[in-house]
């Protein structure tokens, strides 16, 4: 079911043609200090791929990828991707990216499957990134060395704004806050995953949580993850689950958390192994980008997603993000939208 958040007494800072500029800046900056910070080359990336490879990402694990047939290919049949976490790998073996280096692409997704609402829609553009590391790096520090250049980044461009438009005041604190979902279940133990999520980042501004996707204390996860890309399994050097993790930010128009980026070190075999088990889907090892892991082809990496309109929504402080992009709406939405300030485009 779709959604609309109304955030009382909202009104736009910016008007369209200032939207559209502040667009602009801040993906070209924003996308320049997160390439210089993790040292990441722009390769072209595919808005669909092959059926049936293992390449294209589940991401919960339960979304159901856009289909359709190639003429010239039999008919065999495509989907549009959901993100790129897999696809990248591939590519930092296939170009023979070095360790410390990597790539970031210019990501387009259809995402037929998603609750539209303020914070979601079928049209997804990110920046989906990928850095080759070492097997000594697979550890919760150099987790925490990644998010905070990306957050860098994030500071960086908020001042960016404040300089072009200078109503809009920057929010994000100067140093990001970690935190385990185990220990965020247990400082809100009454509280739903979502409940916890905002209390977080209300009290702290910015927040990464570390370990999506294994079973907590309780037995439910804080949140799925599909079992072959984020390693979300291994007991790290601090006794903890999971090298993964989600950042967020306190949306304060709309009054709740807001995920910026989900990412995390990948699996290695014996992760992947671990779990495809977990979630009984052992059968996806004879796949395309499975064997090759399974096979050593690939490099140790870590990498993630972090979401273009999402960023612009926050930055702009507007309460939905079709004001950032153009996408389809239910019409009664967009009416109710209206009427409560918010012009989608």
């Amino acid at each position: 079911m779709s959604y609309l958040i109304k955030p009382a007494g909202y009104k736009a800072l910016l008007n369209l043609p200032q939207t559209e500029m502040g667009i602009k800046k801040i993906k070209d900056f924003f996308q320049q200090n997160l390439s210089s910070e993790l040292r990441l080359r722009r390769v072209t990336a595919p808005l669909f791929v092959l059926k049936g490879m293992g390449i294209n990402d589940d991401l919960n694990g339960t979304e159901r990828a856009v289909t359709f047939p190639i003429k010239d290919l039999g008919d065999a049949k495509a989907e549009i991707v959901h993100s790129l976490a897999k696809w990248k790998r591939l590519t930092l073996a296939d170009y023979q990216i070095e360790e410390g280096y990597g790539i970031y692409t210019d990501m387009n997704a259809i995402r037929s499957d998603e609750e539209l609402g303020n914070l979601h829609s079928l049209y997804v553009d990110q920046w989906d990134w990928e850095l080759v590391m070492s097997k000594e790096q697979r550890n919760v520090a150099f987790l925490q060395e990644i998010v905070r250049r990306i957050y860098a980044a994030m500071v960086r461009t908020e001042y960016l704004v404040y300089e072009m438009f200078p109503q809009i005041k920057p929010v994000l604190p100067k140093e990001i806050h970690f935190i385990h979902s185990e220990e965020l279940r247990l400082k809100y133990p009454t509280f739903t995953a979502k409940e916890r999520e905002d209390a977080i980042a209300k009290e702290y501004g910015a927040v990464f949580i570390i370990g999506i996707g294994a079973p907590l204390g309780d037995g439910k996860r804080h949140d799925g993850r599909a079992p072959d890309y984020d390693d979300w399994s291994t007991v790290a050097e601090n006794g903890q689950v999971g090298l993964n993790g989600d950042l967020l930010v306190w949306d304060a128009v709309l009054n709740r958390s807001l995920e910026l980026s989900s990412m995390g070190i990948r699996v290695d075999k014996e992760a992947l192994l671990r779990q495809l088990a977990a979630c009984q889907a052992e059968d996806r090892k004879q796949l395309y980008f499975h064997q090759r892991l399974l096979n050593g082809e690939l490099p140790q990496s870590i990498g993630g997603g972090i979401g273009q309109s999402r960023l612009c929504m926050f930055y702009l402080r507007k309460g939905h993000i079709g004001e950032i992009q153009s996408s389809i709406w239910p019409e009664e939405m967009r009416r109710e939208a209206r009427a409560a300030g918010m012009y989608l485009i």
